[in-house]
């Protein structure tokens, strides 16, 4: 365990509470939070709804006892449940939580990051598919502009060990990446927030119609399709440095290698190598838990493209590999990073009112539909992305980490 500062705390809690929460707007007065976090994350825990309650807000409280290897009782329930019980849903139960909420703030905090290890993937994957009517609920009212939610990280000495750095090198990399030696952090977050929206709109200006992303191990083909826009995190993860779109499945074409590791199912998934014919993985291989990757990909829809993504290194101070998606798909470092999850299409980033689109037309428009897996994979090599724009010219938009815009 680490004493973080109470100032430090402080202003994290306030990041999360007035900037991350209500899409960088901050909560209003009145606005309920579902808080979710485990008991190693408590002074944290204890900051954020103190500052929901300050701010004139009302928490629900979802706070867990550590998932550690000895006293898991999810690893229990997998070495010992029947297949109904790793299958069971409190659907009224979500149900209500999800109809009482406004907002919901994850606390990530891995205790024992290799809680699982040992542990058939196909059992944690009949749990994780269990949630999927949660995640249906959520994805409705989010949808109906009712509900937003946002992540951060806490550090523990498990992710700091899997990471190779000390705790305290893990904390400094947290501290630096969500600017919380500013006197006013939640400004600074608003000032790169309006950066990152600079370049997202001139991204929507150009009218992309496919990108051809090449690099010494990647060449690959993306096709944006009609009625996107680009996003940035705006408040959904903090820190989030990244601006991303759900493209058209069916126009990924190529390879493409990842540098980074993904963990899946609680296993470590390194050295991934994805080849794509007319949307479709169609062969995939890795030099870690392979099998983990290759479970992964067999869920239903989760062998196909649902976001595509990259990161400017001017903004990102994240230099090193956290082993944990939320900064590793925001790493800046040397050439910025570039992502694509794999499974469920990110469907605000339609341009229009995507309350009226029905399930045929966003199958139509080539979104992904995977409510079980959306898993971003990494890499932070050196590569140029070339847009074709709607008049057939092509135009370099990326190269050395950085847009060109």
């Amino acid at each position: 365990m680490m004493n973080i500062d109470e100032s430090l705390l402080k202003k994290y809690a306030a990041v999360m509470v007035l900037y991350a929460l209500n899409n960088g707007k901050g909560i209003n007065k009145g606005d309920t939070v579902f808080l979710v976090g485990q008991e190693c994350s408590k002074d944290l825990y204890i900051a954020v709804a103190k500052e929901i309650y300050a701010a004139g807000g009302n928490v629900i409280t979802n706070y867990l006892p550590d998932n550690i290897r000895t006293q898991s009782l999810t690893r229990y329930l997998l070495q010992h449940g029947n297949d109904e019980q790793l299958s069971f849903f409190a659907n009224s139960y979500w149900q209500g939580i999800v109809d009482a909420i406004d907002h919901i703030l994850f606390i990530i905090a891995e205790p024992d990051i290799h809680v699982f290890e040992g542990l058939p993937s196909s059992k944690i994957s009949m749990m994780n598919s269990a949630r999927a009517p949660y995640m249906a609920m959520r994805e409705k009212k989010e949808q109906a502009g009712k509900l937003s939610w946002t992540l951060c990280l806490y550090g523990t000495q498990s992710m700091a060990d899997e990471a190779g750095l000390t705790l305290e090198e893990y904390w400094e990399q947290i501290i630096e990446a969500c600017y919380l030696r500013e006197d006013d952090p939640v400004t600074k977050w608003k000032q790169v927030q309006r950066e990152i929206e600079t370049i997202k709109d001139k991204l929507d200006a150009l009218a992309i119609e496919k990108l051809h992303v090449k690099g010494d191990d990647v060449d690959l083909e993306i096709l944006i399709g009609k009625h996107r826009k680009w996003l940035s995190g705006g408040g959904k993860n903090i820190p989030s440095f990244e601006i991303f779109t759900s493209p058209d499945w069916r126009g990924t074409n190529g390879s493409i290698q990842f540098n980074q590791p993904l963990y899946y199912s609680g296993k470590r998934i390194a050295g991934v190598s994805l080849q794509f014919e007319n949307g479709v993985v169609v062969a995939s291989s890795a030099t870690e838990n392979e099998d983990a990757l290759k479970e992964m990909i067999a869920q239903e829809n989760a062998d196909k493209v649902g976001e595509f993504s990259l990161t400017d290194k001017r903004h990102s101070r994240i230099t090193r590999f956290m082993a944990t998606t939320l900064f590793d798909e925001n790493m800046g470092g040397a050439f910025g990073n570039t992502h694509i999850a794999l499974g469920n299409a990110y469907k605000d980033t339609f341009a229009g009112d995507m309350s009226v689109v029905t399930d045929a037309q966003w199958a139509e428009m080539g979104y992904n539909s995977c409510p079980k897996v959306h898993t971003d994979i990494v890499s932070t090599a050196n590569r140029i992305v070339t847009a074709t724009v709607a008049d057939g010219s092509e135009k370099i938009i990326y190269r050395n980490g950085m847009f060109v815009l």
